[in-house]
């Protein structure tokens, strides 16, 4: 009998003693399903950017990345960080974190990841005030200079753009070379527009000399003070390559991929968005380079030629008119 009440015992104590640790499980699950995502990190290499570029022209190259952090976290409900730099690292230097979404010039994004071997796929674009989500590059010359087409050009010097500004390198370079140009063979690079710029209108008179600038960047040239309206004039347009780009990091599952892609394609409906990133429609899906076209080597057919003589300041509308002569 008394083994019988020690069997007894035992056994419900032991049984007891499960239950009471098998009640405790769901508070502790609890604490781990209430835990907060892991923070997404924007990194932003827009040239517009109001931490990148001067403020010297009022309404514009001042987008606000800030407030698209802020929607993109109550959109998607997990906190997402913004960092800004010329470059992937430059923006996390001596941080520890990862380029979830990177926004920033097409073919300089995709350079800086291929040289970081991140791999990174665009899924939308920005627009800009206009609408478009193209940008050019504008081949220029002294207003004094004799040339009016890039025809004229052979035997200048010519002031090119690193060779991961495709606006500023390939596409101006196809164009050169379609226009029968030869092109020297160590060909001069600027890293600024703005540089470029300068050191055109500091040669000697007598030196022929052109200089490749951005279409987007054409309004601070003047504005900032780099140049007085009327130094230069545009003598021919590249062809249209991207301009911002939206990439996501491969790494990131594929349900928070489709989120953050429908949350981008969304935000044009928002009205502050609109006003922070200075754009007609906000972001438009990626559909690929033009047909003709590919990455890092556009053509230089459509939209680019020649644009006669334009001053600096009028190129804007120069092209846009023969924008709309090419549709």
């Amino acid at each position: 009998m008394f083994e019988f009440r020690f069997l007894f015992i035992t056994v419900v104590s032991v049984t007891m003693s499960f239950f009471a640790q098998t009640e405790m499980l769901p508070a502790q699950q609890t604490v781990t399903s209430g835990e907060s995502p892991e923070a997404l990190t924007i990194v932003v290499m827009d040239p517009l950017c109001d931490r990148l570029a001067c403020d010297c022209v009022e309404g514009y190259a001042q987008r606000k990345y800030e407030v698209l952090g802020e929607y993109l976290t109550d959109r998607l409900q997990r906190q997402v960080d913004v960092f800004w730099g010329e470059s992937i690292q430059a923006a996390l230097e001596e941080r520890d974190k990862t380029a979830d979404i990177v926004i920033g010039k097409h073919s300089v994004v995709m350079h800086n990841a291929s040289d970081l071997e991140i791999a990174l796929s665009p899924v939308a674009q920005l627009t800009g005030s206009d609408g478009s989500v193209m940008q050019t590059g504008l081949i220029v010359v002294r207003s004094s200079d004799a040339a009016v087409t890039v025809s004229d050009l052979q035997g200048y010097r010519i002031f090119f753009g690193p060779e991961d500004c495709d606006e500023k390198f390939s596409a101006p370079r196809k164009l050169l070379l379609d226009a029968g140009i030869e092109l020297q063979a160590d060909p001069e690079i600027s890293g600024a527009c703005s540089e470029a710029a300068m050191k055109l209108m500091e040669l000697d008179e007598e030196v022929r000399a052109a200089a490749v600038i951005s279409s987007y960047a054409e309004p601070l040239l003047s504005g900032c003070g780099t140049i007085e309206q009327g130094d230069l004039k545009v003598i021919g347009i590249s062809d249209e390559v991207p301009f911002v780009s939206v990439f996501l990091n491969e790494q990131l599952p594929a349900d928070i991929q489709a989120s953050i892609s429908e949350a981008l394609l969304a935000a044009g409906a928002e009205e502050k968005i609109l006003t922070a990133l200075e754009t007609a429609e906000g972001f438009l899906p990626y559909e690929g380079v033009p047909d003709g076209e590919a990455d890092g080597e556009p053509t230089a057919s459509g939209a680019g030629g020649t644009a006669g003589e334009s001053t600096v300041g009028e190129s804007v509308a120069v092209e846009n008119d023969q924008k709309k002569s090419s549709r």
